[in-house]
């Protein structure tokens, strides 16, 4: 059997994350050969992610990023079983490693088969559900282009947002990174009510008409009155019409408007949420 050293097995454990034990017994089963060891890592985290191929992973960290033009951003999340896992640094740092490649990506599939340190971001998936123990896969891909795009990430990773402008300025960054706040915070449904799909608004005022006719409105007058109800709802309901949370006495694009220029707008965003 060959003579491992302690050296060797911290500088596989460095490489794969791996814990000491795990990368002893790789090492000790490839007779030494680091490059065997790491392949032997990385079938047992082929095993274990068929294993644990059903399960669900709703927790991870969602991370957002914006290229050095702050004209393109990214969202990801890296998906896992377990809150635990989430909060972990070593997760966290892999999720902000893929979403710096994800820059150069145009879709999940693209990132999945870009380099990771002379693997596929693919095979590092595989290799850190054999270390970790859990199933881990890239869940949402998101990206956004604009004159000058924003980004935010909540406390804990749980929520990400990209926010598009229609100009750049000295306070854009700021202002992006308010209004992505503000999607975070208050969940919209679309940018404005054109992004609201027509099922939602017949569904909607569909609620707003039974609600009425429980309170004894006559039926004639339903349609008027539950107009009213739908405009309210986009007001609550969409991005750029929603109360500013900074100051609700001005709608977000009235914000936008006196913070970058009357001419200024919000163009998109994008949202992530995770647990």
């Amino acid at each position: 059997m060959a003579k491992i050293s302690a050296a060797e097995v911290n500088k596989l454990r460095k490489a794969t994350g791996a814990g000491m034990m795990d990368c002893k017994k790789a090492l000790v089963e490839a007779e030494g050969d680091f490059d065997s060891a790491i392949e032997i890592l990385r079938k047992k985290g082929q095993k274990v992610a068929a294993k644990r191929a059903d399960r669900d992973s709703s927790e991870g960290a969602a991370i957002a990023v914006v290229n050095a033009d702050a004209n393109k951003g990214v969202v990801i999340s890296l998906n896992c079983e377990t809150d635990f896992v989430a909060k972990n640094d070593n997760f966290v740092a892999l999720a902000n490693d893929f979403a710096q490649l994800a820059l150069n990506c145009n879709s999940k599939e693209e990132l999945l088969a870009a380099d990771y340190k002379g693997i596929t971001v693919e095979e590092k998936l595989t290799e850190q559900t054999g270390v970790i123990g859990e199933k881990i896969e890239i869940g949402a891909f998101k990206t956004l282009e604009a004159p000058f795009v924003g980004s935010y990430i909540h406390a804990g990773n749980k929520i990400a947002v990209l926010t598009g402008l229609s100009k750049a300025g000295d306070n854009a960054e700021e202002v992006a990174k308010d209004v992505s706040m503000q999607a975070a915070a208050m969940n919209p449904v679309a940018l404005n009510e054109d992004g609201v799909d027509q099922a939602t608004i017949d569904k909607e005022i569909e609620i707003a008409k039974d609600q009425l006719r429980q309170e004894g409105k006559p039926e004639e007058m339903l349609d008027n009155i539950a107009k009213g109800k739908i405009k309210r709802f986009f007001k609550d309901n969409t991005l750029v019409h929603q109360a500013f949370i900074k100051d609700n006495k001005q709608s977000v694009a009235q914000y936008v408007a006196d913070a970058l220029g009357k001419d200024a707008e919000v163009v998109a965003f994008e949202r992530v949420a995770l647990g």
